[in-house]
């Protein structure tokens, strides 16, 4: 058996990404639209990859440019395809860019299921049996709204019928079109050329390319994919959703194998790119996003989102965190209510409590801040406590500055430190200072008004704001007197 590369050596992938996607009724092209945390034209790219085909072309039409940015970092090249007339004329367009590839697969570009394997299946099967053309079939329990595979007697493929054009009985067929295919194209050439716009859309359809090698006696096979979800489109906003959870699906199995706790699987939204390490717990209704990294032995509880972070071993998130783009080390505790801004560095041992947001920060080795704090553009010493509702200060309306706060440091509550500012190590700061000015090393920081006690006043206040009795009763009187008044009347 030929090795993968050998076998793709005469190979070329075209991949038809020019269409519009009216079903999903959205103005972004369909093949833009995510599932599985990425598009669906990058799932079918990253797919084709492996094989080590010649090279991937992506024929693009609808936001051409957009789509073309999605796939040139993979290396494929995308070729316009203007106007968008069929999935045929789609493959003229590729023509001049096949150059003297002997074979291609052809796959939409919506299709973002679809496995390696099953594709390096379909090219072995076509050149085994050297066919004219094969086509990548299922069978499915509900085969409404695609193609029919009609079989010869030899098992050959006679026909591919249109729902809306099969007769009952081939309604009744389970074995459907996925529009993957491989094709020789030496044979292909002269039935593209002979296709004409016969149909009510006046569009050139590659499934009449197909037809009409079965016409010229060509061989058309069928190879049936392994798993019939492999060749779920996403036409309508409720496929796009169940092809969104089967990858999401995938991602849980795939780490829960290597050792990770999912709860609920079903309720966790965990990227392709994730990495989790071993012994890693994860509650219901967590967000792990981008390219986040979660090392051994953590604990990631429920609500939260995390987005391109970096966790070391042995940290715990708790409830309702959000995060992105951030750093946390070994042993150290966020949460709940937490929020990391990009740049955040919370170190090993350190805690992070509830309502505090960090933003381009470090806290050093075992520093707390517990509550309802603003930490933005500070380097926060070892061991410091920060007390609640304190704010760095960081912007003058112009720039952005530093807050530099040392080690085994005691910031009191409700403190305001106006930057740039420096607080020396083991200094305190009083608890609802407002601090312009460093403080020194091992000193004591106070910055507010001195307080004045007036005793007696709040008695003399309520005296002044309680109304005189007699005044009460010769209001009571004058309305007693108007209502008597009016019962004489």
């Amino acid at each position: 058996m030929p090795s993968r590369s050998s076998l793709f050596a005469d190979f070329s992938i075209v991949v038809l990404a020019a269409g519009k996607g009216t079903r999903l009724k959205s103005a972004l092209a369909k093949v833009l639209h995510r599932a599985g945390g990425r598009t669906l034209v990058e799932h079918v790219v990253r797919a084709c990859l492996p094989l080590g085909a010649r090279e991937i072309l992506v024929v693009v039409g609808h936001q051409a440019e957009a789509v073309t940015g999605c796939v040139t970092p993979f290396g494929a090249r995308a070729v316009l395809q203007q106007p968008q007339n069929g999935t045929g004329h789609a493959l003229r367009v590729a023509r001049a860019k096949l150059g003297k590839t002997k074979y291609a697969l052809v796959l939409p570009g919506d299709a973002p299921l679809v496995r390696t394997e099953t594709l390096e299946g379909l090219a072995r099967a076509h050149l085994q049996n050297g066919a004219a053309a094969t086509v990548l079939t299922a069978v499915t329990e509900e085969p409404a709204g695609y193609g029919r595979i009609v079989r010869k007697g030899d098992q050959s493929v006679a026909a591919i019928v249109e729902e809306k054009a099969a007769s009952p009985e081939q309604k009744e067929i389970r074995e459907i079109n996925s529009s993957l295919y491989a094709f020789t194209l030496k044979e292909l050439w002269p039935c593209l050329d002979a296709l004409r716009p016969e149909n009510a859309h006046r569009e050139l359809y590659l499934t009449d390319a197909v037809a009409q090698l079965n016409e010229r006696g060509q061989r058309v096979l069928a190879e049936v994919a392994p798993e019939a979800q492999q060749v779920l489109g996403c036409n309508t906003r409720a496929e796009l959703a169940e092809v969104d959870r089967i990858f999401r699906m995938r991602k849980c199995r795939e780490l829960m194998e290597a050792g990770v706790t999912i709860f609920l699987p079903e309720t966790a939204w965990i990227d392709p790119e994730v990495r989790i390490g071993p012994d890693t717990v994860i509650e219901p209704g967590v967000q792990l996003l981008g390219s986040t990294r979660i090392g051994a032995n953590c604990h990631i509880h429920t609500g939260s989102v995390l987005t391109n972070m970096m966790l070391a071993d042995g940290v715990t998130v708790r409830e309702h965190c959000v995060m992105i783009d951030s750093r946390i080390r070994e042993g150290a505790v966020v949460g709940p209510f937490s929020r990391l801004r990009p740049g955040a560095d919370i170190g090993p041992n350190a805690q992070v409590g509830n309502f505090v947001e960090v933003k381009k920060s470090r806290l050093a080795a075992g520093a707390k801040a517990q509550h309802l704090s603003y930490l933005g553009d500070a380097l926060i010493g070892a061991g410091t406590n920060i007390g609640a509702g304190t704010i760095t200060c960081n912007y003058d309306g112009v720039k952005k500055n530093r807050t530099t706060i040392g080690a085994q440091v005691f910031i009191g509550s409700n403190t305001a430190l106006v930057a740039p500012v420096r607080v020396g190590d083991r200094a305190y700061v009083a608890a609802g200072s407002t601090i312009t000015e460093n403080v020194p090393a091992d000193g004591l920081g106070i910055a507010r008004g001195k307080q004045a006690n007036k005793p007696g006043w709040a008695a003399a206040r309520r005296r002044e704001m309680t109304p005189k009795s007699g005044t009460n009763r010769k209001r009571v009187s004058r309305k007693g007197a108007k209502g008597m008044a009016r019962r004489k009347g």
